[in-house]
């Protein structure tokens, strides 16, 4: 037993303390920079006027947040499944506890032939994968397992080439696959302009921690979809830094 601001605390109820503090950490770490971290101020401010309602005696209001609450598990797991099985993902991966390594030669290789492409506007979708496994990705594809070369993803992408269309899937110095399926993002809107090529970037990086790299065959523009986000008009000194930045 310990005392504690004269208060007895016994060691499993510090480790019950310390167990839940790092739950919450690494909450905190799975949903910063997504969508779900503003749902979390959401439900907070939610909380705030229940217990608000409960001390002044507004009974209607008490009773529909209470039932509202009641359900609030099931609420967040339908809405945020897809963030949830990231997450989990994720942490299974031990995205958490260590990065991947990534040669600096292979983002040289990289952003040379994103460059020519761009420069010729050839349509190209490049994912770089990182701690999650992209196995279910890979075996729709066409296996390659070759080095990881300008030359060859040129090669792969050449218009009218059998493995020109879909993504090639990076891990490691070797391409896995060519001509890969990716899920599509809902896009809003105002991205109603974003291409086949670019929904599919935004996809993988949603259910993922895969980079995606996108060249625009219309607009010979180079784009890097990391986390959901998508940004765009990169030239190959950008492309190298965000590469490095990413994995660094």
């Amino acid at each position: 037993m310990f005392e504690f601001l004269g208060f007895q605390i016994s060691w499993k109820e510090l480790l019950d303390i310390g167990l839940v503090a790092v739950v919450y950490f690494y909450i905190i770490l799975l949903v910063r920079g997504t969508r779900a971290a503003a749902v979390i101020w959401g439900l907070l401010l939610v909380l705030t006027v229940y217990y608000v309602s409960d001390v002044f005696g507004l009974y209607t209001l008490n009773w529909l947040l209470t039932n509202f609450l009641s359900s609030i598990f099931l609420v967040i797991i339908v809405l945020f499944q897809r963030d949830i099985r990231k997450g989990l993902a994720q942490m299974g991966a031990g995205r958490l506890w260590h990065k991947k390594d990534f040669e600096l030669a292979v983002i040289d290789e990289i952003g040379a032939a994103m460059d020519s492409m761009a420069r010729q506007k050839i349509g190209a979708l490049v994912v770089i994968q990182k701690n999650v496994p992209l196995g279910d990705i890979i075996e729709k594809g066409v296996e390659i397992n070759g080095k990881v070369s300008k030359q060859l993803l040129i090669n792969i992408f050449w218009p009218d080439t059998p493995l020109h269309d879909g993504a090639v899937v990076i891990d490691s110095d070797k391409i896995v696959a060519a001509s890969c399926i990716l899920p599509l993002a809902q896009v809003s809107t105002r991205q109603s302009a974003v291409g086949t090529r670019h929904r599919a970037a935004l996809g993988i990086s949603e259910e993922t921690d895969a980079i995606a790299i996108i060249v625009s065959e219309e607009r010979g523009t180079i784009s890097v979809a990391i986390g959901g986000k998508l940004t765009t008009s990169l030239d190959i000194v950008r492309l190298k830094r965000v590469l490095r930045n990413v994995f660094d």
